[in-house]
């Protein structure tokens, strides 16, 4: 929707979302109080095991897998329970940082259950687990229906009596039967994949349990749970050395398509996943491929085969005795084959974004290029939305899409409320960032006001400072179009430019357009000096700056009973002001106190003044 400039449309929309958007955060700060409130257990700093088990790794960390994985040991030695998000393409090392993490665990004594959807899933971790922990005093088991009730009934016990140290699960660790000796931490793989009766179950285990979430693309509700600061989010972009981004195709169904796909990959001794997510006909799919790839060997796995039938399936084609698996999305978690660099999905329209993103997750695994071809009815008979996802796949299939993905499922999809069930639409309306900025502000604002004691020990010695300041000018400060011509470049440079954060990061950016466009025109000069402006008066403590016909305005905060009127930086500003005297002035202006100075003759000047101001008071 496009709002007329002048009008007041837009602000109350703003001020709309915002008064229904402090409704949910209420919500989530007495959540986030009540686990503040609870005790967990401090685990113990690092034993010479746990280094032993790390410098194991055949691999090499990647920067974001160490910064991780230090995060995840210092939430583990906090009396604060853990409740750790980390997202990570597949392949990234996530499931290397669960090893650790309930290694670490189980070295003070404490069991770790690994919940995850699929039971072809359970029965890999075990596999990996088992396998990176071999050689240390670790007892290991999982269950799922590949096991029988016998063999269940006996796992139960033992972990009952604590003979078990990590156990590995899909739902069913969830179940009344299940019982710990002395649970404490729970790795949960794929949240979004469970029910909501299991989700129920899980808030209630990690209630005062460290928690470790695993995921590839979040689903709305739980990353934007974590930007609000809910959950701890750990961001892994950095992919292993030697990974190849996967090609992305989409087409409308074509047996050409399918027969050079899976004899280019076969050709090079590969295999093949075939993705149809109809059991009714999937037979029939097998025959389709036999005409047209006569030569190739194909087998069929999906969830309602026989435990034992469909384990023997997976494991015949990872040993190679098959060149394609054609199956239902089963496959979409847990089947880690580095051989298998080819995935045709069918009918993807059908498919979620995340589902999309994870059996894309399949192939590539190895430094070996892979292929994904997404095969569709023709693209004018699909709805809107499953255009836009089959666009977002293919554009983002660059390594460590994950987090994009994620962000472009909660723009599709919207928020909603993300403790309940309704869906508000505030996203649509005023779009994902300006709904984060809001939202961050109003919980800010409920912070400091109705809140004010669950919060009062994080605050330091001043009071808490903004996260933005508007600026209002009459100078011309711009990017002229004789410097850059393309207007779209224009507008991401301008992006690129509010998401500054420092200095070096200006500097850099001040290179970069000499580096591109040549000498920059003074009008963007100005606007550097707008940038510097902006951070110094968000230090400050100003919500609003207006340069104006010679004359500088700074708005202090609205709200006339913030703590930041107490603290020791209001305090100081005011005596600055009393010491410089000379056309500077602090007035009340419906019912809003501004710092008016006066005789301006350039905005460096004012850049020179603030700065002074700043050094001046106490930060």
């Amino acid at each position: 929707m496009i709002h007329r400039l002048g009008s007041g449309h837009w602000k109350r929309l703003k001020e709309r979302t915002k008064k229904n958007i402090k409704d949910i955060a209420r919500d989530l700060i007495l959540l986030y109080a009540k686990r503040r409130e609870q005790k967990g257990f401090a685990f113990s700093p690092d034993s010479y095991m746990q280094v032993e088990l790390e410098s194991s790794f055949m691999y090499e960390d990647t920067p974001d897998q160490s910064k991780t994985n230090e995060l995840i040991k210092a939430d583990m030695e906090s009396e604060v329970p853990m409740d750790r998000l980390v997202c990570g393409d597949v392949g990234f090392g996530k499931t290397e940082l669960a090893i650790r993490a309930a290694f670490k665990a189980v070295v003070d004594g404490k069991q770790v259950a690994v919940l995850v959807p699929t039971t072809i899933l359970a029965l890999q971790h075990y596999q990996t687990f088992s396998e990176r922990l071999k050689n240390l005093p670790v007892t290991v088991s999982y269950i799922s229906r590949l096991k029988s009730a016998k063999e269940i009934r006996e796992t139960l016990a033992d972990l009952k009596s604590g003979k078990i140290d990590i156990i590995i699960g899909t739902h069913k660790l969830v179940g009344k039967s299940v019982e710990f000796k002395d649970l404490g931490l729970l790795v949960v793989d794929e949240e979004q994949k469970f029910g909501v009766s299991v989700k129920e179950k899980i808030k209630q285990m990690k209630v005062n349990i460290d928690t470790l979430t695993l995921t590839a693309t979040p689903i709305p509700r739980t990353l934007q749970f974590s930007l609000m600061g809910a959950r701890d989010l750990s961001v892994i972009t950095t992919p292993p050395p030697n990974r190849q981004p996967i090609a992305t195709e989409l087409h409308a169904f074509n047996n050409d398509v399918i027969r050079d796909a899976i004899y280019y990959e076969v050709g090079r001794n590969g295999q093949v996943f075939f993705v149809h997510n109809r059991i009714q006909n999937i037979y029939e799919v097998q025959n389709q491929i036999a005409k047209i790839c006569p030569e190739v060997k194909t087998v069929v796995a999906h969830g309602q085969m026989d435990g034992e039938e469909l384990e023997k399936i997976i494991l015949d084609f990872m040993r190679g005795d098959y060149d394609v698996l054609i199956s239902t999305s089963i496959v979409e978690n847990g089947v880690d084959i580095p051989n298998a660099n080819t995935i045709i999905i069918n009918n993807a329209n059908n498919f979620g974004l995340s589902d999309l993103h994870q059996l894309r997750g399949r192939v590539g695994r190895s430094n070996r290029k892979a292929f994904c071809y997404l095969l569709t009815p023709p693209i004018d008979l699909l709805t809107p939305d499953a255009r836009r996802r089959l666009k977002a796949i293919e554009e983002f299939c660059e390594l460590g899409s994950g987090i994009n993905i994620a962000l472009q499922d909660l723009d599709i999809r919207g928020a909603g409320n993300i403790l309940g069930s309704e869906q508000s639409g505030f996203i649509a309306d005023i779009g994902f960032e300006t709904y984060n900025k809001i939202l961050n502000e109003a919980i800010d604002e409920l912070k400091e006001t109705e809140f004010h004691d669950v919060f009062k020990d994080e605050e330091g010695e001043h009071a808490p400072v903004l996260r933005d300041c508007s600026m209002e000018t009459d100078l011309e400060l711009m990017i002229p179009d004789y410097y850059v011509s393309s207007t779209s470049e224009r507008i991401k440079l301008y992006r690129q430019m509010d998401e500054l954060k420092d200095m070096q990061e200006l500097e850099k950016f001040r290179a970069m357009l000499i580096d591109r466009f040549g000498k920059i025109p003074d009008e963007t000069e100005k606007m550097f000096d707008m940038v510097k402006l902006r951070w110094m008066a968000v230090r400050l403590g100003f919500q609003k700056i207006a340069i104006k016909n010679g004359v500088f305005l700074g708005y202090f905060p609205q709200d006339q009973k913030s703590d930041y009127y107490s603290s020791k930086l209001f305090i100081s500003i005011l005596q600055f002001a009393q010491n410089n005297p000379r056309n500077l002035t602090i007035k009340q202006h419906n019912e809003r106190l501004i710092m008016r100075l006066e005789g301006i003759s350039s905005l460096s000047q004012i850049v020179d003044f603030v700065k002074r101001m700043e050094e001046t008071v106490i930060l």
